[in-house]
């Protein structure tokens, strides 16, 4: 799945708070200047081409809806970061957060006591 440009996450996640919507719906949620609706026509259009809306026909008008939850496009993001930037590598993810200190020692353990705790409690 293709990662959104800036201007389509936007629209993406008025629609992930939002819900199902028409174009002209999605419009007055826009600060002036607000983009021309036939742009944002043509954006959602383009969302539904790569697979993270849908639409509802109701009579000429289409109610648009995500089909791709934000947590799932969140998680393949953060897998194309990894990929793109770690060599596949979580490890090294993990590691360059420590040693940039965007994560402590002390955090560190306990996610790693948090996860232990997880798995422990899905065995039983």
């Amino acid at each position: 799945m293709k990662k959104l440009t800036r201007k389509e996450e936007e629209i993406m996640n008025l629609f992930w708070d939002k819900g199902a919507m028409f174009v002209r719906e999605l419009l007055e949620y826009y600060d002036e200047p607000k983009p021309h609706f036939n742009t944002l026509s043509t954006m959602v259009r383009n969302l539904e081409a790569n697979g993270y809306v849908s639409h509802k026909a109701y009579g000429n008008s289409y109610q648009y809806y995500p089909v791709v939850s934000r947590e799932e496009y969140a998680g393949r993001t953060f897998k194309g970061i990894i990929s793109s930037y770690f060599n596949n590598s979580y490890l090294s993810a993990v590691s360059t957060l420590v040693k940039e200190e965007k994560i402590t020692v002390e955090e560190l353990k306990e996610l790693i006591e948090q996860i232990e705790n997880a798995q422990n409690n899905e065995h039983r």
